[in-house]
């Protein structure tokens, strides 16, 4: 069985019970899961995380996804940084916030996207323009009533305890797949 056939049942876990039959939306084709070793794959639609080996299930984990105009990137990734305790810089202003309770990214980074186009979007408040590069990752967060919704910049926020525990789950280079 393939990764998709996997992707396509994740529109149906943990969905409400509907009176009518909703069928998935077309996914572009991708190679084949990996047979060994951990992946990772993130439904967007349903804001959850599953870690997958060798086709099956081992952990899930509710997420936070990309907000409207800043959507999580959809497709294929790997893991392309791990830091335990990061500092985060904002931006648009430059500004750092070192480890701790007030930092956006909590405990844990683990990074899987890296664009260098840059970005402009409403970010709710205001109009931002990114110039440079973004990136798209999983981490921790102090705003736990986030996990759930689509409130980020594009990234992947969980609960601080199920970051950690990710963290210790995934190395460089653990294949990753977002669905829409």
């Amino acid at each position: 069985m393939g990764a998709w056939a996997i992707g396509a049942g994740l529109l149906l876990l943990g969905g409400p019970v509907l009176s009518q039959p909703v069928l998935p939306q077309p996914i572009p084709p991708v190679a084949a899961a990996p047979t060994s070793g951990p992946y990772l794959v993130l439904d967007r639609r349903q804001r959850l995380l599953l870690v997958l080996e060798g086709g099956q299930e081992r952990r899930r984990f509710p997420v936070g996804v990309g907000r409207p105009g800043w959507e999580t990137p959809v497709g294929r990734f790997e893991v392309i940084e791990l830091a335990r305790n990061p500092t985060w810089e904002h931006p648009v202003t430059g500004q750092r916030i070192p480890p701790g309770p007030a930092n956006p990214l909590g405990s844990r980074w683990i990074g899987f996207h890296r664009d260098c186009k840059g970005r402009a979007g409403f970010n709710g408040r205001e109009h931002l323009v990114v110039k440079g590069c973004v990136s798209a990752g999983f981490h921790g967060t102090p705003q736990r009533a986030s996990v759930g919704q689509a409130v980020s910049h594009g990234c992947v926020r969980l609960l601080d305890e199920h970051v950690r525990e990710l963290f210790e789950l995934v190395e460089m280079g653990t294949p990753v797949t977002v669905l829409p």
